[in-house]
């Protein structure tokens, strides 16, 4: 006669109270390790911006110090172009806001292929060790080849003179390693300083491109990955326009917000 031990139900039982046993210990760390998991998550984005704004060399292991030192948050109206004072930027989850119908429009002109937009946009004021405004970020995004890569975008106080383009957070992006993945390049990213966005008129003038003639206004497109190149001229033009931050670069540079 078989051992009553070796049962099947027996066995059914013995597994299934393993499972729920394993299942109570991940859900019990996750919930326990989610704080940490967003703060660290929180500095990592916060090191991009100092990247972008050129402060990582006073990062001795705090970056939080050095951000909260040097960076102010706010956020912008992007139809008005005005800052927001109502929200508080450290609170503000702009990506959450965009797929909010209630706090999101869909562009009439989607270049970048964003889908949605939020009403509300987050900038970044950087400031030296005097106070003083040395640049403004403003954190862009659009399609490239496979996904949607993000920026951040670092202008002096003219509001037209790129000071860094940074692409970050690509722990979901489809982008090839060795083609869309050299937007991380360092290389890449030296051509961006210095770099004009407006021409006299205040039209939109800067270009990525294979055939680079403007000295001012041209970026040396990626080699081999045309698309993921045109996706970043795409964002240039949808961010720099009426739809993006368009109105608050005006209002910038006319003395009206800055």
């Amino acid at each position: 006669m078989a051992n009553n031990n070796d049962s099947f139900g027996k066995t059914l039982a013995v597994v299934i109270g393993l499972c729920l046993v394993c299942s109570l210990v991940v859900s019990t760390a996750a919930v326990a390790l989610k704080p940490l998991q967003e703060k660290n998550k929180a500095q990592d984005t916060q090191k991009y911006i100092l990247e972008a704004a050129g402060l990582l060399d006073k990062v001795n292991g705090d970056v939080e110090s050095v951000y909260n030192q040097y960076i102010e948050a706010r956020v912008v109206d992007l139809n008005s172009g005005e800052f927001d004072s109502s929200i508080e930027p450290a609170r503000f989850n702009q990506r959450k806001a965009a797929r909010d119908t209630a706090s999101s429009m869909v562009p009439a002109n989607d270049v970048a292929s964003i889908k949605r937009r939020a009403n509300q946009a987050l900038v970044y004021l950087v400031k030296d060790d005097n106070g003083e405004l040395d640049s403004v970020i403003l954190p862009v995004h659009g399609y490239g080849l496979w996904s949607t890569m993000y920026a951040f975008l670092a202008l002096e106080p003219d509001m037209n003179t790129v000071k860094a383009m940074v692409y970050y957070d690509f722990s979901d992006s489809g982008e090839t390693p060795g083609l869309g993945g050299e937007v991380q390049n360092p290389k890449w990213k030296a051509l961006w300083p210095g770099k004009k966005l407006f021409g006299e008129q205040g039209e939109l003038k800067i270009r990525v491109t294979k055939m680079p003639t403007d000295k001012q206004h041209d970026i040396d497109a990626l080699s081999g990955a045309t698309l993921t190149a045109n996706g970043v001229q795409y964002t240039l033009d949808f961010w720099l326009g009426e739809e993006g931050f368009g109105p608050f670069i005006a209002n910038a540079r006319k003395g009206g917000v800055l």
